[in-house]
């Protein structure tokens, strides 16, 4: 499908992908959707930034084309549609883009347009980097040891919608087959004619492809570990199925290159726990990376009072939903958290605000830009542009150091200075020198 750019001047050209690599040029055309609610205020601060660190890192020899494509709000005004094909072909067709934060449409149709473009494009990985800015305000004493990649797998768990509605044929129906074909599971079920059922499927398929990303991320970006979170104890043949195929992929495919707590139990179980003890800390000091698991409950525990203990996690959908917005919680909160979703098979990433649209702040351009701003950072670094994703942060690290910030910080920084949503977009560009 033909694809403009919203600067008529340029010419950007389509990135590719083969051979499991994408290929990036000098200026690769990138769609974007700006977003509902403060969406348009977020985005007109953000793009500035990202062309501003692009610029100064390679002088005009490379230069981001945008093209606007239509999701949510402003596409329902123009289509009827709350995410039109040619959107979604869009994003397929150019690998990477880039979205603001969409409304959910009320009264039936996509339980998420979120959800819904995720699924188009198969993007079974929710990327989630968690770290901390000096002089951000957070609730925890030692906010600088959090500094945590979460990897959250984004297409199966209870998030499917295989759901049944109380009072539903849908829900009779599946009642009346569970007690009839599996009469010892539906006498477990304590109120069994006034329940709604939800199905939470967890693959062998799916959970290799997200533990395997996972693995590879740490390997190639020299992380020290990853954690598999879930709550086997209860969910055996879901969550503890998951701890237990990612534990065998990892031996499998990765080998020689990292050590297993599977490798630690065999050796306590043959020589005892010392000699396990004192493998694992062989396996560390050589550089191998360490695969672990933790409990869910546990890990939200430890990640407040251990954060350091966490580097990369792979986790399902559910337990990744809450687990991201709680940790980002402990570093200033989703207002400067960013996200992506990616399929790493085929290419096709999508980066985005992790926060809703907050429509009472619409068109008043007072909210941070922080969460398109560090997921634009994240797709500088997908496409190789280490350079550019560096200005950024540095220029996010100067602005906060100054206390140049917009108010979600500033009503809890002495001695602040408040600033617009834009002007503290201006403020990252003038920190990146």
């Amino acid at each position: 499908m033909p694809v403009e750019s919203t600067s008529p001047a340029l010419r950007g050209e389509r990135m590719a992908f083969a051979a499991g690599r994408l290929r990036v040029p000098d200026r690769p055309l990138i769609p974007f959707v700006e977003g509902d609610g403060t969406g348009p205020d977020i985005w007109r601060a953000a793009v500035r930034v990202l062309d501003a660190a692009v610029e100064k890192a390679y002088g005009g020899r490379r230069r981001i084309v945008w093209t606007e494509v239509l999701a949510g709000e402003k596409a329902f005004a123009r289509t009827g549609n709350w995410l039109p094909d040619e959107t979604v072909e869009t994003f397929r067709e150019l690998h990477v883009g880039i979205k603001g934060p969409l409304t959910t449409p009320v009264g039936g149709g996509f339980r998420s347009l979120n959800v819904a473009l995720r699924q188009a494009l198969d993007l079974y990985a929710c990327v989630r980097p968690v770290r901390y800015f000096p002089g951000v305000p957070s609730p925890v004493r030692h906010p600088e040891d959090v500094d945590i990649v979460i990897f959250r797998e984004n297409t199966e768990d209870i998030y499917t919608g295989v759901e049944f509605e109380v009072g539903t044929e849908g829900n009779r129906r599946f009642r009346a087959w569970l007690k009839e074909t599996l009469p010892e599971e539906y006498a477990k079920i304590r109120f069994p004619d006034t329940a709604g059922f939800s199905l939470k499927p967890v693959s062998l398929e799916g959970t290799e492809r997200l533990v395997r990303a996972a693995l590879r991320y740490a390997l190639e970006n020299r992380r020290r570990s990853v954690t598999l979170v879930h709550k086997g104890n209860i969910m055996k043949y879901t969550e503890g199925a998951f701890r237990n195929w990612g534990y065998a992929l990892a031996e499998r495919e990765f080998g020689e290159r990292i050590y297993t707590w599977l490798e630690w139990e065999r050796t306590k179980a043959e020589r005892g726990e010392a000699a396990a003890d004192a493998e694992q800390q062989t396996a560390v000091q050589a550089g191998k990376l360490l695969v672990k698991d933790v409990i869910a409950d546990i890990a939200f525990q430890q990640m407040l009072t251990r954060a350091s203990e966490f580097d990369v996690i792979a986790t399902m959908n559910l337990n990744g939903d809450y687990l991201s917005d709680a940790v980002a919680a402990e570093v200033g909160g989703i207002g400067i958290a960013p996200g992506a979703n990616i399929n790493f098979e085929t290419g096709h990433a999508v980066f985005e605000a992790t926060h809703g649209t907050a429509p009472k702040y619409a068109d008043k351009d007072m909210v941070n830009p922080g969460s398109v701003v560090l997921s634009g950072e994240m797709m500088l670094r997908h496409l190789g542009w280490d350079e550019a994703a560096d200005q950024v942060i540095r220029g996010m690290e100067g602005a906060i150091a100054a206390r140049s910030v917009t108010y979600d910080f500033h009503r809890l920084m002495d001695g602040a200075t408040l600033l617009k949503c834009s002007e503290f977009g201006e403020a990252i560009i003038r920190h990146m020198d």
